[in-house]
């Protein structure tokens, strides 16, 4: 019964956020019991529409919810619109909401104008659509306390509240939900004049057209390791020119053997003389994304313009290891795991502290012409820098070129754990046979335009729609690597989820490809030792177990052919075509173990 589901939910919620998440008969209510008493409720009527509901993704939301797509206008949450239950966070009531996307309007349009389009969607809705207005209530206070949970009330169209203590009866629940429904079928004829281009679209995967950005990249900062001379500095330059022809997007900074503190990177000041600020090439190109970046400045915010306008720079870091990276790029490695996006834009932990801007008028003049934001179109900009800082803006991409000799140093899991790792030979291996005539081309890569992966980003993936089987998979990974140092934790559960919106596998084999790549990028890198350490006095080594439990959880493209994701074939009539390749991390595993049992030691670098 619809009546008790939704009983058992708000009487048990708030004590069911104290309790552990993981398969909590609350988070099953939510997305089982209350999915299933909705669609026999619907099914009938609309059998092509889609149920999805959430309590969490690895913890408790602020705010539950449910949420019934029609595909013709949304199929998911972040965009389009939709009605659905939203249950206050204080356990206290629930909403039935004819309610908007905002996540993809706000990457397409920045937040101020997707604020406006949401509240011309409502107004025009309720105006032309008979009944609407006088159904419910505009405004909804689900009680929230998180920006997540703040961001369903300011685009819900219409509503009605049931007060935890006087649930309606079964049938006046179904008449409303039905009556609801009734108003969302007349939505769509409607629709197609407030879509906005490309607002179906993921952002994270459109394609190298004029006005797309590329595949989002998981990780805004990348190692390209590989012998020498394979192209790795080159493909980075390319990666930039695909964006800009005359490369105002790309900084090449080749690291010094002798650097090991950040002021080598990030300037510092200098008493010689007039004091005054030193400015490093790679502070100027941080303020240079910065300018692309930036739609409006206040002294408390930063607004940044719409994701799919936004020019990825490129940053390589030649020869990265050189010096020791833990050392000089410690400031960068320590605000990384800062950058957010949610609903009011982008948020990020200053790399460069606002205290260094007001060491004397003098000093922060300088620094303000060095900088390049003495112009009075900056000023806004220049004063969010002087309260707040420099933090590492949304658009930039640090690629640091790695070569593993007797002249570099390695690198420790703090550094690996923050990357995203590609062995260039595997990825983007060299074909001499076509070397004047090249048979694949690279795909266009892009910035990050997530931190967090919440159930919405996952809702409308074909082959994984609640990030399930991923989980399980890591699971199976994790289950081989523990009590070892190698063992995983959230990071790598939330990268995960953040590689499957980014490529958005549409089949079992290509889930099973983002799982091959994420082993090659987050989890092999950080595996080496002797054969002590990786057990290869037992019975078996950490990698033969880790190579047993990969072919058991990635059967449809273990023995056999998958997609790459990174690369395409050039056909004769110059458009790409998919490219199959074998899988990855099965050659990986299989050298890496060759190389223990031949030198007794053995790391995932060439």
């Amino acid at each position: 019964m619809l009546k008790t589901t939704i009983e058992q939910i708000l009487n048990g919620w708030i004590d069911a956020t104290r309790e552990p998440f993981t398969s909590h008969p609350i988070a099953n209510a939510i997305r089982q019991s209350l999915k299933e008493e909705i669609q026999k409720i619907i099914s009938n009527e609309y059998p092509d529409f889609t149920v999805v509901g959430s309590a969490g993704a690895g913890n408790w939301a602020n705010v539950p919810w449910l949420t019934i797509l029609n595909p013709k206008i949304s199929t998911s949450t972040q965009d389009g619109i939709y009605p659905g239950y939203l249950f206050r966070a204080d356990g206290s009531g629930v909403y039935l909401s004819l309610n908007q996307g905002t996540t993809n309007p706000q990457k397409l349009l920045g937040k101020l104008e997707a604020e406006k389009r949401a509240n011309k969607i409502s107004s025009t809705l309720r105006t032309e659509i008979s009944g609407l207005k006088e159904w419910g209530t505009k405004e909804i206070f689900l009680r929230a306390n998180t920006a997540l949970g703040k961001s369903y009330e300011l685009p819900n169209i219409v509503a009605k509240f049931y007060d935890a203590q006087a649930i309606p009866s079964e049938a006046e629940l179904v008449s409303d939900l039905l009556e609801l429904m009734s108003f969302y079928k007349k939505i769509e004829p409607l629709w197609d004049s407030f879509k906005i281009e490309g607002e179906l679209k993921e952002v994270n995967t459109v394609t190298n057209t004029s006005d797309a950005i590329g595949i989002s990249l998981p990780k805004p900062f990348i190692l390209l390791a590989g012998i020498s001379g394979t192209g790795k500095t080159r493909f980075i330059r390319e990666q930039a020119k695909a964006h800009k022809d005359d490369l105002s997007n790309y900084c090449l900074i080749p690291v010094r053997p002798d650097w090991h503190e950040p002021s080598d990177l990030l300037g510092y000041v200098s008493r010689i003389g007039t004091p005054r600020y030193v400015v490093t090439e790679l502070l100027s190109f941080v303020v240079k994304a910065w300018k692309d970046a930036t739609q409006s400045a206040t002294v408390d915010v930063i607004v940044t313009k719409p994701v799919n306008v936004m020019t990825p720079y490129w940053l390589c870091l030649d020869e990265m290891n050189l010096a020791p990276v833990e050392q000089y790029f410690a400031d960068y490695l320590s605000v990384l795991e800062s950058r957010e996006w949610n609903v009011d834009g982008y948020r990020c932990l200053p790399l460069l502290k606002a205290e260094l801007f007001n060491k004397g008028e003098g000093i922060t003049e300088q620094l303000r012409k060095d900088l390049g934001l003495d112009d009075a179109a900056y000023t806004d900009l220049w004063n969010y820098f002087k309260t707040t800082g420099i933090p590492l803006p949304p658009n930039l991409i640090v690629a640091g070129t790695v070569n593993m000799d007797e002249t570099t140093h390695g690198f420790s899991r703090k550094v690996i754990d923050r990357a995203f790792t590609i062995d260039f030979g595997a990825f983007f291996p060299n074909d001499f046979s076509h070397y004047f005539a090249p048979a694949t081309v690279n795909k266009t890569l892009s910035f990050p335009i997530l931190s967090k992966v919440a159930p919405s980003d996952l809702s409308n993936l074909n082959a994984d729609p609640d990030g399930s089987k991923s989980i399980a998979f890591l699971n199976a990974v994790n289950s081989v690597l523990k009590n070892t140092p190698f063992e995983l934790a959230f990071r790598a559960l939330n990268e995960l989820l953040i590689s499957l919106v980014c490529f958005q596998p549409e089949d079992d084999a290509a889930l099973q490809a983002v799982w091959d790549d994420f082993l090659m990028t987050k989890v092999l890198p950080r595996i080496d030792g002797d054969g002590h350490k990786l057990g290869l006095d037992g019975e078996e080594s950490l990698l033969t177990k880790l190579e047993d439990i990969s072919k058991q959880q990635m059967p449809a493209i273990w023995d056999t052919q998958r997609p790459d994701l990174l690369r395409e074939n050039i056909d004769q009539s110059s458009q790409p075509s998919p490219l199959l390749i074998n899988c990855r991390s099965a050659q990986k595993l299989q050298w890496m173990q060759k190389r223990l049992a031949d030198n007794s030691f053995t790391s995932f670098w060439p």
